[in-house]
């Protein structure tokens, strides 16, 4: 990676999946009004209970956002990143989302400013958006044929116009690849979303993983569409399924070979405050943040070196990584990577890139795969919360065996300590728990696990094993 692309995104936690354990973000919700439906997206305001895009619990002023975003810089010096995504579109709200770009770049310099964007207006605002010192943008991308367009986004509104179906759908993608290459030649990095939908558009993303390459995107995040009934969108009411986990990861693998693919992606609330997988929002409300005394530059300077203590920290786990991957070139140079099969393992960790998390502890599990050629993180898995006391786990059987659903295709779990109960579940499910490696680096304690079960004779790769590969 260049140095100025490396310099750009080594503590963004959504452009880097190493930074995401060290660092932390923030979304202001200053935009509510939206230029485009989506049948996957139902906006809801003061909804504490749903961890999901255009969620919200309040709207801010400008004004008010900037004083929220110097709180939090000041409360929580991990943060990097702010970033305007809604719970409409920024760019639908362009006023209020560059007043706020404005006052963050003078108030709080040190800050990343990022937005997320449909694409609609983008090619109108780029210029102002370089202007503002913004140098991430996300563009949602679910498409480049209008025919399934149409099937997506019911309408969009163009000049004062509600425009439906294909011709709406043609405009759209039009205005987010002009956008998309203005961006890209004035050097800002482009991050390109697209939400997965069973049976609509699941094929159809690997041609648009294909072009947003070709066009100088930096990182592609395909997410899966969220369509519980309960949210109120269209999708969700009318039954449309959400993606398996093994169907997102295979359409993620297929566009991997064309670009860097972002796996890491929470979905976040549109007001979300901290680490990708946490939300602190609660801590920071108007009516909390009026009675903080804020010393900004004692903050900035504090900051700063805490985030010069992750770096030289990062760059240790940097080198150890590729140590790990020298040992794993010598074992396929050795010719031993078709003889042991790859293994998924999941691992339940609160940040810091460690397995230090009790496994009833955990609201979702990272998942990665280890294999001869290395290991990889795949993905998360959300679950509901097991454990209900620090050391004993209480009566939740459903949750317990949500937890095992969710932890499918895995074959062991990492975590610093697990009760007695959901050990025996587990292992009767085909998932071996393990607690030998807490507060170990999670990729160094995965390779480890991985050379254990190949010691113990798990992994060899019989005929038959190989006949079905092929």
């Amino acid at each position: 990676m260049p140095e100025h692309i490396r310099e750009k995104v080594h503590n963004h936690p959504c452009y880097s999946e190493d930074a995401h354990h060290y660092f932390a973000r923030m979304h202001v919700a200053v935009a509510p009004a939206c230029n485009i439906q989506c049948h996957y997206c139902n906006r809801k305001y003061d909804c504490a209970n749903e961890s999901r895009p255009g969620v919200v619990s309040e709207v801010l002023t400008p004004e008010q956002a900037v004083k929220k975003v110097k709180a939090v810089a000041a409360t929580i010096p991990q943060m990097t990143v702010l970033g305007i995504a809604g719970p409409g579109d920024p760019l639908a709200n362009p006023q209020r989302t560059l007043e706020t770009f404005r006052m963050l770049s003078e108030q709080a310099p040190d800050i990343k400013l990022c937005v997320s964007t449909n694409g609609l207006a983008l090619p109108e605002c780029v210029e102002e958006l370089a202007k503002h010192n913004i140098d991430h943008v996300t563009i949602t991308i679910n498409c480049v044929d209008p025919e399934i367009g149409a099937k997506i986004y019911p309408w969009i509104y163009w000049n004062n116009k509600r425009i439906r179906g294909v011709k709406a759908a043609k405009i759209l993608i039009e205005q987010q690849q002009k956008g998309l290459e203005m961006l890209v030649a004035r050097g800002i990095l482009v991050k390109v979303n697209s939400v997965m939908i069973p049976g609509v558009n699941d094929e159809h993303l690997k041609e648009v993983s294909k072009i947003v390459k070709a066009k100088g995107a930096f990182l592609h995040n395909v997410m899966p569409l969220i369509a519980e009934a309960e949210h109120g969108t269209f999708y969700g009411v009318m039954g449309q399924r959400s993606p398996e986990p093994e169907e997102l990861q295979d359409l993620q693998d297929a566009c991997a070979g064309d670009m860097n693919m972002m796996r890491h992606c929470r979905q976040c609330r549109a007001d979300a405050v901290g680490m990708l997988g946490e939300d602190r929002g609660d801590e920071f409300t108007l009516e909390k943040i009026e009675s903080m005394e804020i010393d900004y530059e004692a903050a900035m300077v504090k900051r700063a070196a805490i985030h010069a203590a992750i770096k030289e920290e990062l760059d240790e786990k940097a080198a150890k990584k590729a140590r790990l991957a020298g040992l794993s070139v010598a074992s396929v140079q050795n010719g031993t990577t078709g003889r042991y099969r790859p293994v998924l393992m999941a691992v339940a960790t609160s940040g810091g890139g460690l397995i230090n998390q009790h496994f009833g502890h955990a609201t979702e599990f990272l998942v990665y795969e280890a294999s001869p050629s290395g290991v990889r993180f795949i993905g998360h898995r959300r679950v509901d919360q097991y454990c209900v006391g620090n050391d004993t786990c209480g009566e939740k059987e459903s949750a317990l065996a949500g937890s095992i659903r969710a932890l499918k295709g895995c074959e062991a779990v990492l975590c610093s300590k697990i009760g007695f109960e959901p050990w025996g579940d587990l292992e009767t499910a085909g998932i071996q728990p393990n607690g030998e490696h807490a507060m170990e680096p999670i990729e160094e304690a995965v390779m480890a696990v991985y050379r254990e079960m190949i010691e113990s004779g798990r992994l060899e790769n019989d005929g038959a094993l190989l006949q079905a590969k092929a």
